[in-house]
């Protein structure tokens, strides 16, 4: 498989202007047609390919603002085309679409990089309140004045490039999907603070989105992959119990 370029969000969607761009990968033929038709009727532009190389060209050609990814395919599955994308650098949102609703595949999926996903069969209506929920999300990140531009946010050999999206340990780029960069910014902004599962699923997905608590527990468990020299024993992002998490960036003693 080639290495797939690295690109940031559509011009579009980060100026708020004009339609966001949704790339769709499933081989089943009937469900892209009807993806392309009902995401095209409610203001997506959207392009739709049947296995993961012609995704890959896609991707190199230009930047796309949410990927629908099924995770049950011939050949390379979803879970793999997650992991490689990720490895790879790219950030893209990903939505993976599960053919059950057995939990194993979305919690499978989120360890891969997923930022959210949904179960086979599934009203249409469900998955363009998703996707907007996501473009929200990355807007915010673009336009949010919280933050001052080139504010960067330090804790112990990092640094948390708000403007730029970008983690750096030293000089070297530590890549994070959009979900692990908004995990990683609400604990930055938020530093010694205890912070709940459902406030920070609220921050990250939005009042529209279904709690779960486990899924939030994978993503800090991927953060913590990234960041923690040991992540059974987190020195930087600590459970506190019966409550959530919080973060400590001087690295007190635990």
């Amino acid at each position: 498989m080639k290495q797939v370029s690295v690109r940031s969000i559509s011009k579009e969607l980060a100026v708020n202007d004009g339609p966001p761009r949704v790339l769709v990968l499933d081989d089943d033929a009937e469900l892209r047609s009807m993806l392309r038709r009902y995401l095209g009727d409610h203001g997506f532009d959207v392009r739709a390919v049947e296995n993961p190389e012609q995704l890959d060209r896609y991707l190199q050609r230009e930047p796309y603002d949410a990927l629908v990814l099924d995770l049950m395919m011939p050949g390379e599955d979803g879970l793999s085309v997650c992991r490689r994308l990720r490895a790879a650098g790219q950030t893209i949102p990903v939505l993976m679409l599960t053919a059950r609703g057995d939990p194993i595949d979305r919690i499978l999926g989120l360890e891969m990089g997923a930022d959210d996903y949904l179960s086979k069969p599934f009203d249409p209506r469900e998955l363009v309140a998703r996707l907007r929920a996501m473009f929200r999300r990355q807007r915010m990140l673009h336009t949010d004045s919280t933050w001052d531009d080139d504010e960067i946010k330090a804790f112990g050999p990092f640094a948390l490039n708000v403007s730029k999206m970008r983690l750096t340990r030293g000089a070297e780029a530590i890549t994070l999907s959009s979900m692990e960069f908004q995990l990683l910014r609400v604990f930055a902004s938020n530093p010694h603070r205890p912070l709940s599962r459902d406030h920070l699923l609220e921050k990250i997905h939005g009042r529209d989105h279904e709690s779960m608590d486990r899924s939030l527990d994978v993503q800090v468990l991927r953060l913590r992959r990234k960041i923690e020299e040991e992540p059974r024993k987190p020195r930087y992002i600590r459970t506190v119990w019966g409550i959530g998490y919080v973060f400590v960036p001087d690295c007190d003693p635990a």
